[in-house]
This record gives structure tokens, sequence and C-alpha cells, in this order.
């Protein structure tokens, strides 16, 4: 505990505070679709928004007056096939997404999400085989070229979330093979099969048409499984890792920020923006939760923090820092 002379001494607290939380801490998710002229609010995420690509330009400059300068790009495309070839479309929405906003602000770094559950007709991350195994290798080389298609677009990092066996070390062969080294890849290493997901599947437009995918993503009760997965992601190539959900598991943030020397990231997801914002709509909770929430995620660990809470983070930093 710190002496009673510097917890009281408001001047000093801010220099002896263990955390602390800045702008560069965090990652603000966007999610593009088809059409012209539309900024809609998603109906189970009170203020995010779908965004054609012609409102892509006016968003990027707000946010960049809000202070954020790393999101994070989702296609949310109106037709999607067996094969999901949308997701690696040379015209496709999230490639015509990283043009613009690199035309609209050259210095707003692009993450983008590689998967396939928002592009296959199925919406799920994978293909089967007819006894429903995995499909490993076509589902490797799919996600590999969706990758190195955001790469040649003028993504910053490629982020696969499918969770298969072997995509960061296949990722990176192809992504390197292209001459594309220095793009790197940020692994949704410890994703977990959960409930908090929610609001995101309204959000993307990819819940799945049949079963689950309880296969391929991780079983809640497992701690020890996702420090093994974040250590395979470190050994085929990853440079950056990550826990999803983020506060429900900050156990498994703490854990492996310990065991790993790459930067953690973690994501607040749907659900815990959906229950948060409700919460404080509704009078329940004080504003200053959302900051508490975010700190919690840092303190655990975590030096990147992908949430939609980064458009209230500046405001929160003078009102509570």
């Amino acid at each position: 505990m710190l002496p009673t002379r510097l917890r009281k001494n408001i001047g000093i607290r801010n220099l002896v505070r263990e955390t602390q939380l800045s702008m560069n801490d965090v990652v603000y998710p966007l999610f593009v679709v088809d059409g012209q002229g539309i900024r809609r609010e998603i109906g189970a995420m009170k203020d995010q928004y779908h965004l054609s690509l012609d409102m892509l330009g006016a968003e990027i400059l707000a946010l960049k007056e809000l202070g954020i300068r790393y999101v994070i790009l989702f296609g949310v495309p109106d037709e999607k096939d067996g094969e999901a070839t949308p997701a690696f479309a040379e015209n496709g929405l999230v490639q015509e997404a990283i043009r613009i906003i690199k035309k609209t602000d050259p210095g707003m770094y692009i993450i983008t999400d590689v998967c396939l559950c928002e592009y296959k007709s199925d919406g799920h991350c994978c293909f089967f085989e007819d006894d429903g195994d995995i499909k490993r290798g076509k589902t490797l080389e799919t996600l590999s070229k969706t990758a190195l298609s955001h790469a040649e677009a003028g993504a910053d990092m490629v982020a696969p979330s499918d969770m298969m066996d072997g995509r960061i070390g296949h990722m990176r062969e192809t992504l390197d093979r292209a001459g594309y080294e220095s793009i790197p890849i940020m692994a949704y290493s410890a994703k977990y099969a959960s409930s908090f997901y929610g609001p995101f599947r309204e959000a993307a437009n990819s819940a799945p048409a049949f079963g689950d995918r309880k296969s391929y993503q991780m079983d809640p009760a497992n701690s020890k499984e996702a420090l093994k997965e974040i250590m395979l992601d470190i050994d085929e190539g990853a440079d950056i890792v990550m826990v999803k959900p983020a506060m429900p598991y900050l156990d498994i943030i703490a854990q492996g920020k310990e065991l790993s020397y790459l930067p953690m990231a973690a994501y607040q997801v749907s659900g815990e923006y959906a229950m948060i914002r409700t919460a404080v709509d509704n009078g329940l909770m004080d504003s200053r939760v959302i900051f508490e929430s975010l700190l919690s995620i840092k303190r655990a660990g975590a030096d990147i923090i992908i949430t939609y809470f980064a458009k209230e983070l500046q405001a929160m930093l003078k009102d509570y820092q």
C-alpha cells in the first residue's frame, strides 16, 4: 500500500499510479457494408454502426479528432458463397476500405480481421469434409489468401481470428513469400467459445447456419489449453497474441502475459460492451465503470485493447485519470 501522503496527494497520484491508460492502448472496430449512404446503428450495439464505403472517410476523420489512431476492419458483404470468395476479392469490402482509409488519413493504422465466417454462406470459419471434420488444407490456403489480399491493399497488420491449427505459420510463410515480411500478425490465440459474442454476430451477420464453433474455439473451463495455444502461435511466428473475450478471462490475460515476451492484446467483445453500455445508459452504474473496465484489462497485462468504447476514452482520460 502506498504511504497515506502519496494516496492523498492529488498532484503526485498519476506519477505513482501503477497502471496508466492512453489513446495508444486502444483499437476501434469498424464494420463495413455494401451499399451507399449507410451509417446504420447496429441494433444490439448502441452507438456502433454499419458503414458503407462512401461514409468511411468522414468516420475516419471523426475518429482522428477523438484521438483514435488504430482501427480493426470487419467486412459484412451482402453476398456470400460456399467458397468465401468475397474474403479475398481484389475489390472486396475490406480491401476497398483499406484504400479509402489510407487515402483519407495515411497515418491511421489499419488492422484487418482475417476470418471466413462473414464471407461464407454457412457462417463458419472453415471448410468441412463430408464426414464433418475440418478441411484444414483448404481452410489455411483461403485464410492466407485473404491475409495476402489485405496486405496488398495496404493493411498495416493482419489478425486471424479463426482458431485453426497451423494458420499462423501458413500465413507467415505466404506473406513472406510475397514480399510482406514486415506485415505483423496479431493472432487470436485464446479465443473462447463464448456467449459474450452474441451482439457481434448481428454486427457481422456471421451466425453459423448449422452447429456451433465449439470444435475450433476454446472451452471456457480451460486455462492450460489457452497457454498452450498462445505458445503454439508464438512458435509459428505470431507478433502479437490475443485473448478474447477480455473481462471474463482476465486470468488468462495475466497468465499469458507472464508466459510470453510478445505484446498481449485483449478484445473487449460486443457482449461486454452491451452490458456495460446498458447499465450506464439506464443509470445502474456511473460512466466511470467504462474507464474501470478498460483499466482492469490493462492492469491484467494487455498492451492493446480492442474496444467499442474507444470513442469515449479521450474524454475519460481527462476526467478520471
